[in-house]
């Protein structure tokens, strides 16, 4: 995450109204609001294929895997997680902003690794109905999902390139090949 684009004095309810004006997206966060910028095509092929796997995975059952400009509101917060998987009826009624989501991942970019590991995470962990985030790293093609236990506390499983992923939370593995298919290797 790089500067804020500027101090905002708004609420989120006008944060929203004036976001859904603007040509690019803006995550609000304690009241500062940071312009996203674009990513590189690694990123975007591997949030892709994410996306297609659980797409296809979930199809006709209560899920929805949803990508890139769908927004989450965390608290009195926006993100854009790269991916994320709603099984909830209310975020089914809400076609703009989703809140309950079981699943989240975020493919990391050398600019944003450390934010989306710390402060971002720290903010995910807050929405209750969260059971999974995962975190891909294209460029090593290692990923680290952490999963929520039954105590409230947070595991990390720990991926190798040639390992692919589990995802726990939707009974779903990808398989490295599907996961970094035309990714560039770094």
């Amino acid at each position: 995450m790089g500067e804020p684009a500027g101090k905002s004095a708004m609420t989120l309810n006008e944060f929203l109204a004036w976001e859904a004006l603007q040509p690019e997206r803006h995550e609000f966060v304690d009241g500062d609001i940071f312009a996203m910028s674009g990513a590189e095509e690694r990123h975007v092929t591997t949030t892709l294929n994410v996306a297609m796997a659980l797409r296809q995975h979930l199809v006709g059952g209560p899920c929805r895997a949803l990508m890139l400009d769908m927004k989450l509101q965390v608290d009195e917060r926006i993100f854009y997680p790269d991916v994320l998987v709603t099984c909830s009826p209310a975020d089914r009624q809400q076609s703009l902003v989703k809140r309950e989501p079981v699943l989240i991942v975020e493919v990391l970019s050398h600019s944003t690794a450390a934010y989306d590991r710390g402060d971002k995470f720290s903010h995910y962990r807050r929405i209750e109905s969260l059971r999974e985030l995962a975190l891909i790293d294209p460029a090593t093609r290692r990923s680290d999902v952490y999963r929520k236990g039954a105590d409230g506390l947070w595991v990390l499983h720990p991926f190798e390139p040639d390992e692919g992923i589990e995802l726990a939370s939707v009974q779903l593995a990808i398989d490295a090949a599907t996961l970094f298919a035309e990714v560039d290797e770094a």
